[in-house]
């Protein structure tokens, strides 16, 4: 059996601000996306909605050269949002913009989307970070990701960044994740005996007309229909770079860990969608500061605890990847708290979600420009 490459792609949607208002506002007057290709070629591009823009990085080797690419790109998109008198965001929903007035970006596959899916594409104003991780054998990366499904509460939990909707407080730390699964095929997916029963699956859809290509297949983990990659779709958006980092290092791990157990023909348990579902329900709702069941013990445990076991579970495979002080960032998130837990420390003490934008702006920019002049 051939090891997968574990090479790393990162994708970041990012929200353009109107630095008066604190509102969403469309970049396509201020034409940054043509500034951008001139810079990024085409790691840039549009979203849905006209104050959505992504951004991904190449195909790296290993976490540091993603960290490096993801940081010349934040720098970059905030630096041209700004000299177009507009500010860069990162959270995964804005604490009041209002979706009813958003502009659909013009483009024939939105379009289409919109006619699809109608008043729920319309709504769908969230923002997410995927990750793809470079398993080139699709056998491979099947079990790989029925295996995975288990993980991605946990994983969730710790990027939640979308406390508000409206402008209101939704109780949830993660609201991204309800507003988002009103889509068809969103969240955790089945398990799949093999590359060819997935096949199967997708060969129906697109009979049926339900979907064209593997591409509408939203879930929190799916086999890329293009590339040779498992992408985790379970995020919300971070607000600092050294979070994301953290986060997709993490993800890389896990699948290192689980391709050891597959080669050696060992699995991690699998377990019921409806188990993980629970989990995923309660990861949005408290984040790291709930619990989530240990279904091997039949028990809830605190979020903290259980990301000290997952760390310990993974070691072995971050110490082969050389991640070891990018994983070490999970430590200093679990004591800060994540973005959903520091946005609404900042409304508790302000009463301002105004205050939440600048709060959320500033966090976007850390650790992005710290050497940069010494580096050109």
């Amino acid at each position: 059996m051939k090891r997968p490459s574990l090479s790393i792609g990162i994708e970041e949607e990012y929200q353009t601000i109107d630095p008066e208002t604190r509102d969403l506002r469309s970049h396509i007057q201020m034409e940054i996306l043509p500034k951008a290709k001139l810079r990024v070629a085409e790691r840039v591009k549009p979203e849905m909605h006209q104050a959505v823009v992504e951004v991904g990085t190449k195909v790296c080797r290993d976490i540091k050269e993603a960290r490096e690419d993801m940081r010349t790109l934040r720098r970059e998109m905030i630096t041209l949002s700004e000299q177009s008198g507009l500010l860069l965001g990162a959270a995964s929903t804005h604490p009041f913009a209002d979706w009813k007035v958003q502009e659909i970006y013009p483009d024939d596959r939105y379009r289409q989307v919109v006619e699809d899916m109608q008043l729920v594409a319309r709504a769908n104003l969230v923002f997410g970070l995927h990750v793809h991780v470079g398993i080139e054998d699709r056998n491979t990366a099947i079990h790989i990701m029925n295996s995975m499904r288990y993980f991605l509460p946990h994983i969730l939990a710790l990027s939640t960044n979308s406390p508000f909707w409206l402008g209101m407080e939704t109780g949830f730390k993660s609201y991204r994740c309800k507003v988002f699964e009103r889509f068809p095929r969103t969240g955790i997916p089945d398990v799949f005996a093999n590359w060819a029963d997935y096949e199967t699956l997708i060969s129906l859809l697109v009979k049926t007309n339900c979907i064209d290509n593997g591409k509408k297949i939203w879930w929190d983990i799916r086999p890329h229909p293009f590339f040779n990659t498992l992408e985790v779709r379970v995020c919300d958006i971070p607000m600092r770079l050294d979070e994301t980092v953290a986060i997709t290092a993490l993800i890389q791990a896990t699948m290192a860990m689980l391709y050891e157990l597959h080669a050696a023909n060992k699995s991690y348990r699998i377990y019921e969608r409806s188990l993980i579902m629970e989990n995923k329900f309660r990861a949005s709702r408290y984040g790291i500061q709930g619990k989530l069941i240990d279904f091997g013990k039949e028990t809830e445990v605190p979020v903290h605890d259980l990301m000290m076991e997952y760390l310990d579970l993974i070691d072995d495979a971050v110490e082969e990847l050389g991640s070891r002080k990018e994983i070490n960032y999970i430590h200093e998130m679990l004591k800060m708290g994540t973005g959903a837990d520091r946005q609404l420390k900042v409304f508790e003490e302000t009463g301002d979600l105004k205050k939440v934008v600048d709060f959320m702006v500033a966090e976007t920019r850390v650790g992005v420009f710290e050497g940069a002049a010494a580096r050109k």
